[in-house]
């Protein structure tokens, strides 16, 4: 793995451990409802949802960080992990927010082109 490529796939990780921060534990506070323009009524109608959202969250980002780990042996375990977060990532860009394109799909795609697919 390259040094970019492992610096785009930590930062793609710490984005996803954020996330799971987020949607597990601040979703019914003011900086999360902030961060996904909720009320605090959806907020705490939604936040078991919303956790387990984080848990996944956690997952891709235990995923990225067992493949940084590895090392160059983790390339494959990288490919998958992010392919997961772009497949996500554009999903939700298109039905949630577009936001999510830029946050989620964009710094997964490259870090697969880093990786050269």
């Amino acid at each position: 793995m390259s040094v970019a490529a492992v610096i785009v796939i930590a930062l793609v990780a710490l984005l996803h451990a954020w996330f799971l921060v987020l949607e597990m534990f601040l979703w019914e506070k003011p900086s999360g409802r902030r961060a996904f323009g909720t009320t605090a009524e959806f907020a705490a109608q939604s936040k078991v949802l919303a956790a387990n959202q984080g848990l996944y969250n956690g997952f891709l980002a235990a995923g990225l960080l067992w493949a940084l780990w590895l090392g160059a042996d983790g390339v494959a375990v990288a490919r998958f992990f992010l392919g997961c977060v772009l497949v996500a990532g554009v999903y939700g860009g298109f039905t949630a927010a577009r936001r999510i394109l830029l946050f989620q799909a964009a710094p997964a795609a490259l870090g697969l082109i880093l990786l050269g697919f």
